[in-house]
């Protein structure tokens, strides 16, 4: 007896599953920017200074990439074959730290009489003032030692003087730790930021560009405060910054006060748009990185990649300075006179093209800035041919001597 086959549907066999083509895995931006500085580079931590001077120059986005990624400048410059020769002298630096050491001796009392003098309010009381010990492990030890440092002195309504704090700002999505020179806790809640500098205040007023500088350094750490005060009731942090500077050609010190609001929203404007730093580093080529074990050539194709706005000012506050200076000049660019020459010529940004649209080889009549230049030029040769005319017809005892 045969047996039966088994009644019901043929067993189904499933379908092939065809490959399908591996997905990349989306990259981070901390990821993206770690490919630009490279594998096996540390990040380089961005300071008030590097940050201000950033806020200085907005529109380059060569610097904001490459502070937003990290990237050493300094070593990056040096790779290139144009290192810059910054850094502070030794008794530069031996000097403004016995300046720094003097302003905060005896628990700050000096500092705080000049606060009292410029800012007002009431006195601090001789010895009442708390200095909180903010030594921690390392940066995000001492900011959090420093955040709760503020909260306590806030919330007990004294006087406190915190030297050194250490603050932290995101920057780019990762944490910029900063340290400014002092802050005072008033009884009222408010927080002031004090830079202590050592160029001297000369007849109560000292230099244009160093006190702008010392400025947006300062409108860095209040932006940083101003993340610590969110979050702690009762506090404020004050817009006006106490500067501290040399009276005269002494070591006494005098004291300043500086509005820095202006600063502070440019800097807020610009940390905004280094969050948005992706966008540059998404226009890249493939394969772009600032790795400085590249050769200079491929460092000077990767830095080439992400547009510049060179001005003079920069040779202060940028290491990659001279590098973009010589390509501006290269380029024959207006930006090398200035950001006021380049502001004043409109459209025309060569050399060339400025010398062309003056000798009426190029540009729009019409246009204001080659009528302008044009007009210029021709009184220019109207002087010369005068000048010409006069040495023509002075005797030849007075031409010779000219």
């Amino acid at each position: 007896m045969s047996e039966s086959p088994a009644s019901g549907p043929p067993p189904q066999i499933p379908p092939t599953r065809q490959p399908t083509a591996r997905q990349p895995r989306p990259t981070t931006l901390r990821q993206r920017l770690a490919e630009l500085r490279g594998p096996s580079v540390a990040p380089h931590p961005l300071d008030a200074r590097a940050l201000a001077a950033l806020a200085a120059n907005p529109g380059c986005k060569r610097r904001a990439l490459l502070d937003g990624a990290g990237v050493d400048k300094g070593v990056l410059a040096t790779a290139l074959g144009s290192p810059a020769p910054f850094g502070q002298s030794q008794f530069a630096f031996m000097r403004g730290n016995a300046f720094e050491a003097k302003v905060k001796a005896d628990g700050g009392t000096e500092l705080l009489r000049l606060m009292y003098e410029r800012l007002g309010g009431s006195p601090a009381p001789a010895g009442d003032v708390s200095t909180p010990d903010l030594s921690a492990a390392g940066p995000e030890g001492r900011a959090a030692r420093t955040a709760l440092a503020l909260r306590e002195a806030t919330a007990a309504g004294g006087w406190a003087l915190l030297d050194h704090p250490m603050l932290a700002l995101e920057v780019a999505g990762s944490p910029a730790y900063l340290e400014p020179d002092a802050v005072v806790v008033h009884p009222d809640g408010r927080w002031t930021v004090v830079e202590i500098k050592s160029f001297p205040m000369i007849d109560a007023s000292a230099d244009a560009a160093k006190v702008g500088a010392a400025a947006r350094q300062a409108a860095v750490y209040v932006l940083a405060l101003e993340r610590v005060a969110a979050v702690t009731e009762g506090a404020e942090v004050g817009h006006r910054v106490l500067l501290v500077c040399p009276k005269d050609f002494s070591n006494l010190p005098t004291a300043s006060v500086v509005d820095v609001r202006k600063q502070r929203a440019v800097t807020r404007r610009q940390l905004t748009r280094l969050t948005r730093i992706e966008d540059i580093a998404d226009a890249l080529p493939e394969g772009t990185t600032f790795d400085p074990a590249c050769s200079p050539q491929e460092l000077e194709s990767a830095v080439s990649s992400v547009t510049a706005a060179y001005a003079p000012e920069c040779l202060a506050a940028c290491e990659l300075a001279f590098h973009c200076r010589a390509r501006s000049r290269a380029q024959g660019a207006v930006a090398t006179l200035g950001r006021s020459v380049r502001g004043e010529l409109g459209g025309l940004t060569t050399v060339a093209g400025v010398l062309a649209a003056a000798a009426g080889k190029e540009g729009d009549p019409a246009d204001p800035t080659v009528a302008a230049l044009r007009r210029a030029a021709d009184l220019r040769a109207d002087a010369l041919e005068s000048a010409a005319a006069l040495r023509a017809q002075a005797p030849e005892g007075v031409a010779a001597c000219r």
